[in-house]
């Protein structure tokens, strides 16, 4: 009777410390809980504008009272009263784990500088009831109990991982034509043009040392090789088809551009050929050499200043390699969202049994 009579003087003092307008308040929201249950200390202050006010402060845990512990302090609020008068405020949450009655005391507030307290507040803490008549009320913990399995939990996992299968075996299959689809390699060479002309004169310094044999079946490749050479190098210089005229025709067209002698001695070369080649005639040695020697100087006389250079050939490709490389691309691409897709995939399934387990 006596502890209660402590408690209903305490919660009806509403205390207030009046010196010079400066009022300091102190007030719980309950003043009785079961162990382990939080209560809110109010704490308000009172001062004149432009006083400075410092309310105390607590770490967690830390004890505003043996047995009483700060679980959480708020920020200091500041509100405007009037026009020369502040309040700040700030909330400290408590908790206690031993059964007793707590004389929680008057905080300290600092004004200017001056100590300011509130008033102390009686906090009685009560264990929770335990019915120890009735023993029978008591029942001992249930085991873990298993969920059962539903289709519709996993059902979606089931067909993302069929559908990553499916793409798995896809993959494979265009992987197996990539493989038998070689790739295509235009290549670009460079090709370093020769002048007909010194084209045209290493030719007949081969057929000179490769025919020195007088025999109609030699003189005959031999004449052969020679006019051929000569009808090239007549198709690069002067621009006509030589390699299509008869050797009369070849000697009409150069008469405009080269000497009568140097048109003769070409004639001369070109009619000994054709007795060669369709008349099975035989040629001394010694006319073979000045054959060669006119067909020699014919081109000295007609060649150009042109200087060997190089040229850049690049490879046409046919429309069955341009189908090819398209499909190539279109398989490598495919190849590179599919695995993309899987991955995701995985990942998706991984997490979905993982949370389903859990």
């Amino acid at each position: 009777m006596k502890i209660k009579n402590i408690i209903l003087t305490m919660a009806l003092m509403g205390c207030s410390t009046l010196a010079f307008g400066q009022t300091v308040e102190q007030r719980m929201d309950s003043l009785q809980l079961l162990i382990g249950q939080q209560t809110i200390l109010h704490l308000k202050a009172t001062a004149r504008k432009g006083a400075r006010i410092v309310l105390p402060s607590f770490k967690p845990q830390d004890q505003i009272v043996p047995g009483v512990e700060v679980v959480e302090q708020s920020k200091g609020d500041t509100m405007q009263m009037g026009d020369d008068r502040i309040l700040v405020s700030r909330d400290y949450t408590l908790t206690s784990f031993d059964e007793k009655v707590y004389v929680v005391p008057a905080l300290d507030v600092k004004i200017d500088g001056k100590s300011y307290h509130g008033n102390p507040l009686a906090l009685k803490v009560l264990t929770v009831p335990v019915d120890t008549v009735h023993p029978n009320q008591f029942y001992p913990a249930k085991g873990v109990q298993d969920n059962p399995f539903e289709w519709s939990e996993w059902s979606f996992a089931f067909w993302l991982s069929l559908l990553m299968i499916i793409i798995c075996c896809a993959m494979i299959y265009l992987r197996n034509r990539l493989k038998k689809n070689k790739p295509i390699i235009a290549r670009i060479r460079i090709v370093k043009r020769v002048p007909a002309h010194e084209k045209a004169l290493r030719e007949i310094n081969d057929i000179k040392h490769h025919h020195t044999s007088a025999s109609q079946e030699t003189q005959k490749e031999y004449y052969t090789q020679l006019t051929n050479t000569l009808r090239a190098y007549i198709v690069s210089r002067f621009g006509f088809n030589a390699m299509e005229m008869t050797s009369g025709e070849i000697i009409e067209h150069l008469r405009a551009s080269g000497d009568q002698k140097m048109i003769d001695e070409l004639r001369m070369l070109f009619s000994t050929a054709d007795l060669v080649k369709f008349a099975k005639y035989e040629i001394p040695m010694n006319e073979n050499d000045a054959n060669l020697v006119n067909a020699i100087n014919f081109i000295d006389q007609t060649k150009t200043d042109e200087q060997p250079k190089e040229e850049k050939i690049v490879p046409t490709l046919s429309t069955e390699d341009q189908k090819s490389q398209q499909q190539r691309r279109l398989i490598k691409t495919l190849l590179w969202v599919g695995g993309i897709s899987v991955v995701a995939i995985f990942g998706y399934i991984v997490y979905q049994v993982a949370m389903l387990v859990m």
